[in-house]
Protein backbone atom coordinates (compact mmCIF):
# COMPACT_ATOMS: atom_id res chain seq x y z
CA UNK A 1 0.00 0.00 0.00
CA UNK A 2 2.81 2.38 0.68
CA UNK A 3 4.34 1.68 -2.15
CA UNK A 4 0.50 2.44 -4.12
CA UNK A 5 1.13 5.72 -2.56
CA UNK A 6 4.28 6.74 -3.20
CA UNK A 7 3.79 6.09 -6.88
CA UNK A 8 0.71 7.79 -7.32
CA UNK A 9 2.45 10.65 -5.49
CA UNK A 10 5.23 10.38 -7.89
CA UNK A 11 2.86 10.62 -11.00
CA UNK A 12 1.39 13.94 -9.73
CA UNK A 13 3.21 16.53 -11.19
CA UNK A 14 2.55 15.08 -14.67
CA UNK A 15 -0.84 14.38 -14.30
CA UNK A 16 -1.20 18.07 -13.14
CA UNK A 17 0.64 19.21 -16.00
CA UNK A 18 -1.50 16.76 -18.49
CA UNK A 19 -4.49 18.50 -17.14
CA UNK A 20 -3.28 21.89 -17.75
CA UNK A 21 -2.69 21.08 -20.92
CA UNK A 22 -5.86 19.37 -21.19
CA UNK A 23 -7.76 22.64 -20.31
CA UNK A 24 -5.50 24.98 -22.34
CA UNK A 25 -6.71 27.18 -24.91
CA UNK A 26 -5.48 25.14 -28.61
CA UNK A 27 -3.54 27.46 -30.66
CA UNK A 28 -5.75 28.14 -33.53
CA UNK A 29 -4.17 29.14 -37.15
CA UNK A 30 -6.50 30.67 -39.91
CA UNK A 31 -5.75 30.32 -43.59
CA UNK A 32 -7.35 33.41 -44.93
CA UNK A 33 -6.85 32.35 -48.66
CA UNK A 34 -8.07 32.50 -52.24
CA UNK A 35 -10.06 29.56 -52.37
CA UNK A 36 -12.74 30.11 -55.02
CA UNK A 37 -12.34 32.59 -58.58
CA UNK A 38 -9.77 32.47 -61.01
CA UNK A 39 -6.83 32.28 -59.14
CA UNK A 40 -8.23 29.76 -56.61
CA UNK A 41 -5.91 26.92 -57.85
CA UNK A 42 -2.77 28.91 -56.46
CA UNK A 43 -4.60 29.36 -53.13
CA UNK A 44 -5.63 25.61 -52.88
CA UNK A 45 -2.47 24.69 -53.24
CA UNK A 46 -1.18 27.04 -50.50
CA UNK A 47 -4.12 25.39 -48.14
CA UNK A 48 -2.91 21.70 -49.28
CA UNK A 49 0.40 22.67 -47.97
CA UNK A 50 -0.76 24.06 -44.63
CA UNK A 51 -3.07 21.05 -43.69
CA UNK A 52 0.38 18.70 -44.37
CA UNK A 53 2.58 20.68 -42.25
CA UNK A 54 0.21 21.15 -39.35
CA UNK A 55 -0.48 17.41 -39.33
CA UNK A 56 3.31 17.12 -39.17
CA UNK A 57 3.79 19.40 -36.29
CA UNK A 58 0.83 17.71 -34.51
CA UNK A 59 2.24 14.30 -35.00
CA UNK A 60 5.77 16.26 -33.50
CA UNK A 61 3.85 16.82 -30.56
CA UNK A 62 1.98 20.42 -31.21
CA UNK A 63 2.43 22.87 -28.52
CA UNK A 64 4.02 21.01 -25.87
CA UNK A 65 1.43 18.41 -26.21
CA UNK A 66 -1.73 20.46 -27.45
CA UNK A 67 -2.61 19.87 -31.14
CA UNK A 68 -2.95 23.33 -33.21
CA UNK A 69 -6.39 23.50 -34.83
CA UNK A 70 -6.49 24.92 -38.49
CA UNK A 71 -9.47 27.05 -39.65
CA UNK A 72 -9.87 28.09 -43.09
CA UNK A 73 -10.81 31.21 -44.44
CA UNK A 74 -11.66 31.96 -48.52
CA UNK A 75 -10.26 35.63 -49.67
CA UNK A 76 -11.99 35.36 -52.44
CA UNK A 77 -8.85 36.71 -54.24
CA UNK A 78 -8.74 40.36 -52.89
CA UNK A 79 -7.84 42.69 -49.87
CA UNK A 80 -11.37 43.88 -49.11
CA UNK A 81 -12.25 39.72 -48.54
CA UNK A 82 -9.11 39.28 -46.51
CA UNK A 83 -9.67 42.27 -44.20
CA UNK A 84 -12.92 40.81 -43.80
CA UNK A 85 -12.12 37.27 -43.28
CA UNK A 86 -9.11 38.56 -40.63
CA UNK A 87 -11.29 39.90 -38.08
CA UNK A 88 -13.76 37.00 -38.62
CA UNK A 89 -10.67 34.72 -37.91
CA UNK A 90 -9.80 36.80 -34.81
CA UNK A 91 -13.37 36.29 -33.12
CA UNK A 92 -12.52 32.68 -33.85
CA UNK A 93 -9.78 33.09 -31.49
CA UNK A 94 -7.02 32.56 -34.55
CA UNK A 95 -3.56 33.55 -33.13
CA UNK A 96 -1.28 32.63 -36.28
CA UNK A 97 -2.60 33.98 -39.92
CA UNK A 98 -1.20 32.17 -42.79
CA UNK A 99 -1.69 33.96 -46.53
CA UNK A 100 0.75 33.38 -49.83
CA UNK A 101 -1.27 34.02 -52.57
CA UNK A 102 -0.68 38.46 -53.72
CA UNK A 103 1.12 40.42 -52.27
CA UNK A 104 -1.85 42.71 -52.59
CA UNK A 105 -3.54 40.61 -49.99
CA UNK A 106 -0.32 40.01 -48.02
CA UNK A 107 -0.32 43.97 -47.37
CA UNK A 108 -3.49 44.37 -46.67
CA UNK A 109 -3.40 41.39 -43.79
CA UNK A 110 0.18 42.71 -42.10
CA UNK A 111 -1.28 46.59 -41.54
CA UNK A 112 -4.56 45.02 -40.12
CA UNK A 113 -2.18 42.87 -37.90
CA UNK A 114 -0.10 45.66 -37.38
CA UNK A 115 -3.11 47.85 -36.33
CA UNK A 116 -4.85 44.84 -34.20
CA UNK A 117 -1.50 44.31 -31.98
CA UNK A 118 -1.37 48.02 -31.33
CA UNK A 119 -4.60 48.24 -30.18
CA UNK A 120 -4.35 44.53 -28.37
CA UNK A 121 -1.38 43.98 -26.12
CA UNK A 122 -1.44 41.07 -24.51
CA UNK A 123 -3.38 39.08 -27.54
CA UNK A 124 -1.30 39.71 -30.32
CA UNK A 125 -1.89 37.99 -33.61
CA UNK A 126 1.53 36.83 -36.16
CA UNK A 127 1.05 37.09 -40.01
CA UNK A 128 3.22 34.03 -41.73
CA UNK A 129 3.62 34.96 -44.60
CA UNK A 130 4.01 31.95 -47.08
CA UNK A 131 4.53 33.71 -50.56
CA UNK A 132 3.53 37.29 -51.02
CA UNK A 133 6.86 37.93 -52.06
CA UNK A 134 6.87 42.14 -52.45
CA UNK A 135 9.55 44.43 -51.05
CA UNK A 136 7.69 46.31 -49.22
CA UNK A 137 6.57 43.90 -46.88
CA UNK A 138 10.27 43.69 -45.58
CA UNK A 139 10.50 47.08 -46.27
CA UNK A 140 8.82 49.90 -45.59
CA UNK A 141 6.08 48.03 -44.30
CA UNK A 142 8.28 45.47 -42.05
CA UNK A 143 6.68 45.14 -38.64
CA UNK A 144 7.78 42.59 -35.74
CA UNK A 145 4.82 40.35 -36.05
CA UNK A 146 5.11 39.24 -39.71
CA UNK A 147 7.74 36.78 -40.89
CA UNK A 148 8.18 35.88 -44.57
CA UNK A 149 9.01 32.12 -45.37
CA UNK A 150 9.02 32.83 -48.88
CA UNK A 151 11.96 34.97 -50.92
CA UNK A 152 11.55 37.98 -52.63
CA UNK A 153 12.15 39.42 -56.47
CA UNK A 154 15.77 40.50 -55.96
CA UNK A 155 16.77 36.58 -54.52
CA UNK A 156 15.05 34.92 -57.27
CA UNK A 157 16.21 37.26 -60.09
CA UNK A 158 20.13 37.43 -58.74
CA UNK A 159 19.66 33.57 -58.85
CA UNK A 160 17.92 33.19 -62.15
CA UNK A 161 20.55 35.37 -63.93
CA UNK A 162 23.29 33.33 -62.15
CA UNK A 163 22.10 29.87 -63.17
CA UNK A 164 21.25 30.94 -66.89
CA UNK A 165 24.48 32.68 -67.11
CA UNK A 166 26.17 29.48 -65.71
CA UNK A 167 24.20 27.69 -68.56
CA UNK A 168 24.86 29.90 -70.99
CA UNK A 169 21.46 30.58 -71.49
CA UNK A 170 20.64 33.97 -70.69
CA UNK A 171 21.61 35.92 -74.23
CA UNK A 172 21.64 39.31 -74.50
CA UNK A 173 18.18 40.36 -75.44
CA UNK A 174 16.01 40.41 -72.39
CA UNK A 175 12.18 41.01 -72.27
CA UNK A 176 10.60 41.67 -68.74
CA UNK A 177 6.55 41.29 -68.72
CA UNK A 178 5.02 41.12 -65.39
CA UNK A 179 1.86 42.13 -63.27
CA UNK A 180 1.20 45.50 -62.45
CA UNK A 181 1.06 45.09 -58.74
CA UNK A 182 3.73 45.85 -56.39
CA UNK A 183 5.37 42.19 -56.73
CA UNK A 184 5.75 42.31 -60.57
CA UNK A 185 6.89 45.79 -60.36
CA UNK A 186 9.32 44.65 -57.74
CA UNK A 187 10.64 41.84 -60.69
CA UNK A 188 10.78 44.36 -63.62
CA UNK A 189 13.16 46.00 -61.07
CA UNK A 190 15.50 43.30 -60.28
CA UNK A 191 15.66 42.43 -63.72
CA UNK A 192 16.72 46.15 -64.49
CA UNK A 193 19.20 46.05 -61.84
CA UNK A 194 20.55 43.02 -62.58
CA UNK A 195 21.33 44.04 -66.28
CA UNK A 196 24.75 44.81 -65.57
CA UNK A 197 25.80 41.47 -63.75
CA UNK A 198 24.29 39.72 -66.17
CA UNK A 199 25.52 41.22 -69.16
CA UNK A 200 21.94 41.65 -70.98
CA UNK A 201 20.30 44.69 -72.09
CA UNK A 202 16.31 45.11 -71.18
CA UNK A 203 14.89 45.53 -74.87
CA UNK A 204 11.63 46.68 -73.40
CA UNK A 205 9.18 46.09 -70.30
CA UNK A 206 5.74 45.54 -69.47
CA UNK A 207 3.05 45.39 -66.95
CA UNK A 208 0.00 44.22 -67.17
CA UNK A 209 -3.71 43.70 -65.49
CA UNK A 210 -3.30 40.93 -62.51
CA UNK A 211 -5.78 37.92 -63.71
CA UNK A 212 -7.89 39.48 -66.62
CA UNK A 213 -5.73 39.24 -69.53
CA UNK A 214 -7.63 36.25 -71.38
CA UNK A 215 -5.59 36.57 -74.47
CA UNK A 216 -1.64 36.66 -73.98
CA UNK A 217 -0.84 36.53 -78.08
CA UNK A 218 -0.44 40.48 -78.47
CA UNK A 219 1.99 40.49 -76.22
CA UNK A 220 3.86 37.62 -77.65
CA UNK A 221 3.76 39.50 -80.78
CA UNK A 222 5.60 41.97 -79.41
CA UNK A 223 8.19 39.99 -77.65
CA UNK A 224 8.80 38.11 -81.11
CA UNK A 225 9.64 41.90 -82.28
CA UNK A 226 11.52 42.92 -80.08
CA UNK A 227 13.70 39.54 -80.84
CA UNK A 228 14.08 39.25 -77.09
CA UNK A 229 16.46 36.03 -76.48
CA UNK A 230 15.05 35.34 -72.86
CA UNK A 231 11.55 36.39 -71.56
CA UNK A 232 11.77 37.44 -67.85
CA UNK A 233 8.72 37.29 -65.90
CA UNK A 234 7.37 36.59 -62.15
CA UNK A 235 3.67 35.74 -63.45
CA UNK A 236 2.22 33.41 -61.10
CA UNK A 237 -1.85 31.75 -61.93
CA UNK A 238 -3.89 32.16 -64.73
CA UNK A 239 -1.39 34.87 -65.76
CA UNK A 240 1.90 32.85 -66.48
CA UNK A 241 -0.79 29.34 -67.79
CA UNK A 242 -2.05 31.77 -71.00
CA UNK A 243 1.30 33.34 -70.96
CA UNK A 244 2.60 30.02 -71.78
CA UNK A 245 -0.10 28.79 -74.10
CA UNK A 246 0.28 31.88 -76.32
CA UNK A 247 3.88 31.35 -76.70
CA UNK A 248 2.89 27.83 -77.14
CA UNK A 249 0.74 29.00 -79.73
CA UNK A 250 2.66 31.50 -81.82
CA UNK A 251 5.89 29.36 -81.68
CA UNK A 252 7.91 31.58 -80.24
CA UNK A 253 11.75 30.62 -79.54
CA UNK A 254 12.54 33.28 -76.91
CA UNK A 255 13.93 31.21 -73.25
CA UNK A 256 11.68 31.76 -70.39
CA UNK A 257 13.81 32.77 -66.94
CA UNK A 258 10.73 32.46 -64.19
CA UNK A 259 9.87 32.06 -60.60
CA UNK A 260 6.71 30.16 -61.20
CA UNK A 261 7.19 28.00 -63.99
CA UNK A 262 6.47 24.95 -61.75
CA UNK A 263 3.33 25.63 -61.04
CA UNK A 264 0.72 22.69 -61.66
CA UNK A 265 -0.18 22.50 -65.43
CA UNK A 266 2.26 24.90 -66.96
CA UNK A 267 4.75 22.57 -68.65
CA UNK A 268 1.58 20.59 -69.74
CA UNK A 269 0.11 24.12 -71.55
CA UNK A 270 3.46 24.73 -73.13
CA UNK A 271 4.64 21.31 -73.69
CA UNK A 272 8.07 21.05 -76.05
CA UNK A 273 8.15 25.10 -76.36
CA UNK A 274 9.18 25.00 -72.32
CA UNK A 275 12.21 22.83 -73.03
CA UNK A 276 15.55 24.85 -72.24
CA UNK A 277 13.18 27.21 -69.97
CA UNK A 278 14.16 28.09 -66.81
CA UNK A 279 12.77 28.62 -62.96
CA UNK A 280 14.20 30.01 -59.70
CA UNK A 281 12.98 27.40 -57.18
CA UNK A 282 12.84 27.17 -53.19
CA UNK A 283 12.56 23.34 -53.58
CA UNK A 284 13.45 20.73 -56.23
CA UNK A 285 13.57 17.11 -55.24
CA UNK A 286 16.30 16.32 -57.19
CA UNK A 287 18.68 18.92 -55.99
CA UNK A 288 17.36 17.45 -52.31
CA UNK A 289 18.75 13.76 -52.57
CA UNK A 290 17.50 11.38 -50.74
CA UNK A 291 15.79 13.74 -48.03
CA UNK A 292 14.13 15.36 -51.15
CA UNK A 293 12.78 12.21 -52.22
CA UNK A 294 11.94 10.87 -48.72
CA UNK A 295 9.77 14.24 -48.56
CA UNK A 296 8.16 13.66 -52.08
CA UNK A 297 6.88 10.02 -51.05
CA UNK A 298 5.67 11.55 -47.91
CA UNK A 299 3.68 14.32 -49.37
CA UNK A 300 2.30 12.20 -52.12
CA UNK A 301 1.24 9.33 -49.40
CA UNK A 302 -0.65 12.06 -47.43
CA UNK A 303 -1.76 14.85 -50.33
CA UNK A 304 -2.48 12.14 -52.99
CA UNK A 305 0.07 14.50 -55.15
CA UNK A 306 3.72 15.35 -54.79
CA UNK A 307 4.79 18.81 -53.59
CA UNK A 308 5.22 21.65 -56.09
CA UNK A 309 5.35 25.07 -56.68
CA UNK A 310 5.00 26.92 -53.32
CA UNK A 311 3.84 23.70 -51.20
CA UNK A 312 7.46 22.87 -50.35
CA UNK A 313 8.22 26.31 -49.21
CA UNK A 314 4.95 26.73 -47.34
CA UNK A 315 5.84 23.22 -45.67
CA UNK A 316 9.14 24.29 -44.73
CA UNK A 317 7.93 27.62 -42.96
CA UNK A 318 5.13 26.16 -41.39
CA UNK A 319 8.14 23.67 -39.62
CA UNK A 320 10.13 26.85 -38.82
CA UNK A 321 6.85 28.09 -36.51
CA UNK A 322 6.88 24.01 -35.30
CA UNK A 323 10.79 24.75 -34.09
CA UNK A 324 9.49 28.25 -32.72
CA UNK A 325 6.72 27.07 -30.39
CA UNK A 326 8.84 24.41 -28.77
CA UNK A 327 11.04 27.37 -27.30
CA UNK A 328 7.33 28.87 -25.87
CA UNK A 329 6.71 27.74 -22.54
CA UNK A 330 3.48 25.48 -22.06
CA UNK A 331 0.66 27.44 -20.76
CA UNK A 332 -3.34 28.63 -20.51
CA UNK A 333 -2.70 30.27 -24.02
CA UNK A 334 -0.19 31.22 -26.63
CA UNK A 335 2.33 34.40 -25.83
CA UNK A 336 2.80 34.97 -29.20
CA UNK A 337 5.09 37.88 -28.65
CA UNK A 338 7.38 34.68 -27.19
CA UNK A 339 6.50 32.80 -30.11
CA UNK A 340 7.38 36.14 -32.57
CA UNK A 341 10.96 36.31 -30.56
CA UNK A 342 11.78 32.37 -30.70
CA UNK A 343 10.80 32.65 -34.55
CA UNK A 344 13.62 35.25 -34.83
CA UNK A 345 16.10 32.17 -33.70
CA UNK A 346 14.25 29.57 -34.99
CA UNK A 347 15.92 27.77 -38.18
CA UNK A 348 14.95 24.30 -39.84
CA UNK A 349 16.98 21.72 -41.52
CA UNK A 350 15.36 20.84 -45.13
CA UNK A 351 15.82 18.86 -47.96
CA UNK A 352 17.41 22.00 -49.59
CA UNK A 353 19.63 23.38 -46.59
CA UNK A 354 18.68 25.29 -43.45
CA UNK A 355 15.96 27.62 -43.69
CA UNK A 356 15.95 30.36 -40.93
CA UNK A 357 15.01 33.75 -39.90
CA UNK A 358 16.75 37.14 -40.73
CA UNK A 359 15.81 39.34 -37.08
CA UNK A 360 16.42 42.56 -38.82
CA UNK A 361 13.18 42.75 -41.08
CA UNK A 362 11.68 38.95 -40.65
CA UNK A 363 12.78 37.69 -44.47
CA UNK A 364 13.75 34.21 -44.12
CA UNK A 365 17.15 33.05 -45.31
CA UNK A 366 16.59 29.75 -47.32
CA UNK A 367 18.25 27.99 -50.13
CA UNK A 368 17.63 28.60 -53.84
CA UNK A 369 17.84 26.17 -56.87
CA UNK A 370 17.86 27.38 -60.59
CA UNK A 371 16.48 24.43 -62.41
CA UNK A 372 15.77 23.82 -66.29
CA UNK A 373 13.34 21.90 -68.26
CA UNK A 374 14.57 18.75 -69.76
CA UNK A 375 13.74 15.27 -70.47
CA UNK A 376 16.65 13.84 -68.05
CA UNK A 377 14.97 15.79 -64.98
CA UNK A 378 14.13 12.68 -62.67
CA UNK A 379 10.89 14.32 -61.53
CA UNK A 380 8.18 14.49 -64.34
CA UNK A 381 5.84 17.78 -64.41
CA UNK A 382 2.02 17.57 -65.04
CA UNK A 383 2.47 14.06 -66.58
CA UNK A 384 4.82 14.83 -69.20
CA UNK A 385 8.10 13.49 -69.85
CA UNK A 386 9.19 16.79 -69.13
CA UNK A 387 10.94 17.99 -65.37
CA UNK A 388 12.86 20.82 -63.96
CA UNK A 389 16.37 19.37 -63.81
CA UNK A 390 18.31 21.62 -60.87
CA UNK A 391 21.70 23.16 -62.66
CA UNK A 392 22.35 24.91 -60.00
CA UNK A 393 21.97 24.91 -56.14
CA UNK A 394 22.37 28.46 -53.63
CA UNK A 395 22.92 27.96 -49.70
CA UNK A 396 20.24 29.98 -47.76
CA UNK A 397 24.01 32.55 -47.43
CA UNK A 398 24.74 32.76 -51.24
CA UNK A 399 20.65 33.50 -52.26
CA UNK A 400 20.79 36.52 -49.50
CA UNK A 401 20.39 40.08 -50.64
CA UNK A 402 21.02 42.87 -47.59
CA UNK A 403 18.23 44.16 -45.78
CA UNK A 404 16.50 46.86 -46.98
CA UNK A 405 17.04 49.76 -45.06
CA UNK A 406 13.57 51.33 -45.27
CA UNK A 407 12.71 49.27 -42.98
CA UNK A 408 12.46 50.49 -39.34
CA UNK A 409 11.04 47.67 -37.29
CA UNK A 410 9.06 48.64 -33.85
CA UNK A 411 10.43 46.00 -31.60
CA UNK A 412 8.26 45.72 -28.49
CA UNK A 413 9.80 46.96 -25.84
Amino acid sequence: MKSHSVLNMSLLPGLLFASAVATAAPVKIALVETLSGPQAATGLTYRSAVRYAVDRINADGGWHGQPLELLEYDNQGGPAGAADKLKAAISDGARIVVQGASSAIGGQITEDVRKWDLRNPGRELIYLNVGAEAQSLTGDKCQFYHFRVAGNAPMRVKALVAGMKQGNALGSRVYSINQNYSWGQDMEHAIVDAAASGGYTVVEKTLHDVGKIQDFSPYVNKIAAAKADTVMTGNWGSDLLLLMKAAKAAGLKARFGTVYLDQPGNIANAGDIALGDYVAQTFNPEAGGEAGAAFVQDYQSKMGHAPTFIEPQTVFGMLLVGEALKQVPAGEKLDVRKLALALEKASVETPMGTLSMRADDHQALLPLAVSVVSRDAKYKADGTDLGFKPVKRFTAQEAAVPAQSTCKMQRPS
